[in-house]
């Protein structure tokens, strides 16, 4: 009877025809595809379950004598250098002309784009073989990274990084909500590196883009980038809470959107203190926890989600937090000195989100265990915040 397939078998099949690739571009990226599918499946560190993959197989196929055997074996440790065996792989005598030519690459460029609003920042990095014969044309690789959730949420490779940039350009020139920027080649490795690594440490990966089947080879290049050897940019401190609050209660924006002051509604008070003090709280939830950085995605997240789990409103905080997002939507927008059409679409998407936040109160649909029970206690006259009445309410709701 043959003996089962393995793992190694499976790769040296897919990997069959490895040499009748045109450059080295072209077979990184095969190689980088088939490791995806070791990262996508890896239960905790998908770096290290890579890395462990690629030791594992050079020590299986170190017999093998094919033309394909060899040059995969090359790709690999030119894409996982730190894998155990990779620095003893030798240049096979029946691999490609292009084989010499894998991983030689040198930077020749490295840019960031991103919205206005601070949702996310694109990092470009544009490399070029020492023989574009043989190695392939100049190529970018691209890292997106999401800081609403602190993650390296996309990478992938551009066979033209000339075309691409170009591309780019031209997109952020003609909207306003797009800045466009070099990049300092220490910062971008730190940034993506340390985004990437919490990343690779998900239990799901995110569901869309080239993750999985572009990140050795994302990763191998970004290697080549500088170490970040000086401080990071020193950015302004951010204000203190207790002083924008304030400062957005002394607004013309609370003024416009009606906002009470206890002169004018202190039966309003307690609720718009409550409210204000969502808006503080879900900003120290997300990375860098910065109360004044709203968008229209943070607004979803805000109203659509985060509000619904985390806390318990009563009618009247219901009703009032519409007006407190509506006013401090408009402040952010100024107090950050963006663009005008920043404003509209803000403005725009939260009174699209309003109808939904209210649907999802009435209905209690994404409230956590917690928030439903605190919310039940608080519906039946319970105190939360009396240990007493709640343990003479479990007392005498045990049996049910």
């Amino acid at each position: 009877m043959p003996a089962s397939p393995t793992a190694y078998d499976a790769v040296l099949h897919a990997a069959r025809d490895v040499t009748k690739l045109g450059c080295a571009l072209d077979a990184e990226m095969l190689g980088a595809a088939l490791l995806g599918s070791v990262y996508a499946i890896a239960t905790d560190d998908r770096a290290e379950a890579v890395r462990e993959f690629v030791g594992r197989f050079l020590s299986a196929t170190d017999q093998q004598r094919t033309p394909a055997a060899t040059t995969i074996r090359e790709v690999f440790a030119a894409l996982v250098p730190d894998a155990d065996g990779a620095a003893e792989v030798g240049h096979g005598t029946q691999a490609p002309s292009w084989a010499t030519q894998l991983g030689r690459v040198r930077p020749t460029g490295c840019y960031a784009y991103g919205d206005v609003y601070g949702d996310q920042t694109s990092y470009v990095v544009s490399f070029a073989y020492e023989d574009s014969a043989d190695g392939g044309p100049e190529h970018a690789v691209v890292a997106l990274v999401d800081h609403n959730i602190g993650i390296t949420k996309d990478v992938f490779v551009a066979t033209s990084a000339d075309e691409l940039l170009t591309r780019i350009r031209a997109i952020c020139a003609g909207d306003e909500l797009i800045w466009f920027r070099t990049e300092d080649p220490g910062r971008l490795r730190d940034e993506v590196g340390r985004h990437l690594q919490i990343t690779d440490e998900l239990g799901e990966l995110p569901a869309d883009g080239s993750l999985a089947t572009d990140r050795a080879l994302a990763a191998v290049r970004l290697a080549l980038l500088p170490v970040l050897t000086t401080p990071p940019l020193t950015e302004p401190a951010d204000p203190d809470p207790g002083d924008v609050v304030r400062d957005f209660l002394a607004s013309p924006e609370a003024v416009r959107f009606g906002l009470p002051t206890n002169a004018s509604a202190p039966e309003d008070s307690a609720s718009l203190d409550f409210c204000l003090s969502l808006l503080a709280d879900h900003a120290a939830t997300l990375p860098g926890g910065e109360l004044l950085r709203w968008s229209p995605t943070v607004a979803g997240l805000f109203l659509l989600d985060w509000v619904h789990r985390r806390a318990v409103l009563d009618m009247d905080d219901a009703a009032m937090l519409p007006r407190v997002v509506r006013a401090w939507s408009a402040y952010s927008v100024r107090r950050r000195d963006l663009p005008e059409q920043a404003a509209e679409e803000t403005e725009a998407a939260v009174e699209e989100l309003i109808p939904e936040f209210a649907r999802l109160y009435t209905t209690g649909e994404r409230r956590s265990p917690a928030t439903a029970a605190v919310a039940q206690l608080i519906a039946e006259g319970v105190d939360p915040s009396d240990t007493a009445a709640i343990d003479a309410w479990l007392d005498a709701n045990r049996d049910e």
